[in-house]
């Protein structure tokens, strides 16, 4: 079966949930399941780089038959076209020239009506329906993720001893970034978790108590106070939300943008966000710091109206 040489085009970052297009690829992923590959999609898939938002999931309908598609993974397909990677098995760096980058919607089962073969579907058109709830909750998430990351710089600011070589869109330094172990969102909340460890000392970065901060852990119910504050008067601003994105395909280098009071804020992201702000009713996080002081998890609820 010829795999394709052209990369995806995607339309999630403008917030599509639906589309038709045609099939141009069928990979048999193992146990029963398959990867549908379209020559566009509105589906988000997991970035095998940066597994921070979840795939979305949906339906696909095809040959008469309308599938389930359980995950979305990414797929790249090399300059020879001879063989088809699929996530951590993907051997070069994500958006390699010359390779093709794939949204792969998976199914559970072979994707054909009885007695159709997988070369069948090549050609064939497709209706991609996003599960738009799944997603809105998703989106929401990883638009808080991102308000909570720059109160939080503004919040940590008088922490830093010296400037640590970058700051975010507002002159802080940019501990979100400097200090990131990991980021996870679900339906419910982003879970963001930072390392409190050497590197960020030699940076700049106390939590110890100074002459004018207490501790770190002292401190925390007053940064929380302070982060959850900041929130609160961004959601009711209204904010505007877009992505920016040089161009269609899956790897194009995308970037989260929000026009925020003190000016627009802009980090560098390949997941789905909300449109405006004040589609969102609350939005607050809850500091905790592990017993030896090494992790800061942040964890940020938003509510949608």
């Amino acid at each position: 079966m010829p795999l394709p040489t052209a990369s995806t085009q995607v339309s999630f970052p403008a917030g599509s949930v639906q589309g038709r297009s045609a099939v141009v690829a069928v990979h048999d992923l193992g146990d029963g399941r398959y990867g549908i590959a379209t020559e566009a999609t509105p589906f988000h898939p997991l970035d095998h780089t940066w597994p921070d938002q979840p795939a979305d999931t949906g339906t696909l309908t095809v040959a008469g038959a309308e599938l389930p598609v359980v995950d979305c993974l990414t797929g790249a397909v090399g300059p020879d076209a001879d063989a088809l990677a699929v996530g951590a098995d993907i051997p070069v760096r994500r958006g390699e020239d010359g390779w093709a980058w794939l949204v792969l919607h998976v199914v559970e089962s072979q994707p054909l009506p009885d007695g159709g073969t997988l070369g069948d579907l090549l050609g064939a058109e497709a209706e991609l329906r996003v599960d738009a709830e799944r997603r809105a909750a998703l989106s929401a998430a990883h638009t808080g993720c991102h308000l909570l990351a720059l109160a939080l710089n503004a919040a940590l600011a008088p922490r830093w001893r010296k400037d640590p070589g970058r700051s975010d869109a507002f002159g802080h330094p940019d501990f979100d970034s400097l200090a990131m172990s990991s980021s996870r969102m679900d339906t419910a909340a982003s879970t963001d978790v930072y390392r409190l460890g050497k590197s960020l000392r030699k940076k700049g970065f106390t939590a110890d108590a100074t002459d004018e901060l207490p501790a770190l852990a002292e401190a925390l119910p007053a940064l929380t106070q302070a982060v959850n504050e900041q929130l609160v008067v961004w959601i009711e601003a209204d904010a505007a939300v877009r992505i920016e994105v040089p161009g269609p395909e899956l790897t194009a280098r995308r970037r989260w943008a929000c026009d925020l009071p003190a000016g627009t804020a802009a980090i560098f992201c390949g997941g789905t966000h909300l449109h405006h702000l004040g589609e969102l009713a609350a939005l607050s996080t809850e500091l905790r710091l592990s017993e030896d002081g090494s992790e800061l998890t942040a964890v940020t609820t938003p509510k949608r109206r």
